[in-house]
């Protein structure tokens, strides 16, 4: 429609201007619908590149011919060619766009010797000037869209990341606490198997009492297992069975990690060593894993020291490393749990396998995928009803703290 109206406007403008016209009428209206019609290829969403810049390099020919020698390029022509040059520039074809304003500027030189072609000239450098100015329109107009799009895609891909990893993360953590709930709810319907067999002389209805106790430990580990299935089998992918660690390989870890760093890490304990419930035990040391994990990548060679303390109410956990501490930049927001000093970006590579601790597809090696890792811890102390904190260490270096609650009502 565009075309045709520009089409109609050309000749109308070439049927008044017919007296001063060179040349005779009907090439005059030839050539004022060849600079107007192509638009409607140029501009076609459907048109193949080849086929809109064929009709450009067309419509662009007949303007140029129409203004020299016949003098029949009319401001419907003009504004087609402008209309095209902004057209391919938005089209992703910068070079064709610029290459078509070329001619025009070939024109205004041509005639800046003859001052009969004046009008040539003053019409040339007009068109010359405004098609460039149309197709740097066309063209950044592209390139913001471009980049607007770029940025998008990074945006979802980042998303998915994260969204994997937390799944994944959450995964292994509902794994490993239905282990430690799996165990406990056991013992419970063995034990009260165990009482209404043993107990002389209980009451009938005390065995009955009893006996219900079991069937309904029972059900309730049949229904935990039967919800928590399809998770374990997400989790489960390539992972070696072996018992869920606790504080007690705390001591490998760390010389583990002393090994594969190449750096000194020591494990400092306070306090009166006792056995904790075995939850807050696999969540300390995973937390452990992950902040030496991380200190490794991010300050590789930095000494490292994790420190226990075992107190009435709680347990706290603090790694610390004397490495570069937080990088220039904003901060973490507040909550988050990402930390300036260890960047994470969604498109870091993942962390080399730790030959001493395999990995598990479903737990992230390390924050490597917008703050995976941390994220990981802050849900893992979340699960028992603790609280983590991450960022920079008094004096330089990097911190991880954490507070276990360790007493049955805390838990709860």
């Amino acid at each position: 429609m565009l075309s045709a109206g520009l089409a109609v406007i050309a000749s109308v403008e070439i049927l008044v201007r017919a007296a001063g016209l060179r040349g005779n009428l009907a090439l005059a209206v030839l050539l004022a619908l060849c600079t107007t019609l192509p638009v409607g290829f140029v501009l076609a969403p459907e048109r193949r590149a080849p086929v809109r810049g064929t009709a450009a390099i067309a419509l662009t020919t007949a303007c140029v011919l129409a203004l020299e020698p016949f003098r029949a390029l009319t401001l419907a022509g003009a504004a087609a060619q402008l209309i095209t040059v902004h057209a391919l520039g938005r089209a992703g074809t910068p070079l064709l766009s610029g290459l078509l304003v070329l001619p025009y500027v070939g024109l205004a030189l041509a005639a800046a010797g003859d001052p009969a072609d004046s009008t040539v000239r003053v019409v040339a450098v007009l068109v010359a000037t405004l098609a460039s100015a149309s197709a740097a329109t066309g063209i950044t107009r592209h390139v913001r869209t471009a980049a607007q799009a770029h940025s998008a895609t990074e945006r979802a891909f980042a998303d998915t990341l994260l969204e994997h990893a937390a799944r994944g993360e959450r995964a292994r953590i509902a794994r490993e606490l239905h282990d430690v709930v799996a165990h406990h709810i056991s013992m419970i319907a063995v034990q009260a198997e165990t009482a209404r067999l043993t107990t002389r002389g209980l009451p009938a209805d005390g065995a009955t009492r009893l006996l219900a106790i079991g069937d309904t430990a029972r059900a309730a580990l049949t229904e935990m297992r039967r919800l928590l299935g399809v998770l374990r089998e997400d989790a489960d992918v390539g992972v070696t069975r072996r018992p869920q660690p606790g504080l007690r390989q705390l001591m490998e870890l760390v010389d583990d990690s002393r090994d594969a760093a190449g750096s000194r890490t020591r494990l400092i304990v306070s306090g009166t060593v006792a056995p904790l419930d075995p939850g807050i035990e696999v969540t300390a040391y995973r937390i452990v894993q992950e902040a030496l994990t991380n200190a490794r990548r991010h300050a590789p060679g930095a000494a490292v020291d994790v420190e226990l303390r075992y107190g009435t109410d709680d347990l706290e956990l603090r790694v610390r490393d004397n490495g570069p501490g937080p990088g220039p930049g904003p901060g973490p927001e507040p909550g988050s749990g990402f930390a300036a000093g260890h960047p994470t970006h969604p498109t870091d590579p993942p962390d080399p396998p730790d030959p001493a601790h395999p990995t598990d597809p479903a737990n992230p090696a390390h924050p490597g995928h917008a703050g995976h890792g941390l994220l990981g811890m802050h849900e893992r102390a979340a699960t028992v009803g603790g609280t983590l904190r991450t960022g920079p260490a008094p004096g330089g270096g990097f911190l991880v703290e954490a507070r276990l609650p360790v007493q049955a009502e805390a838990l709860a």
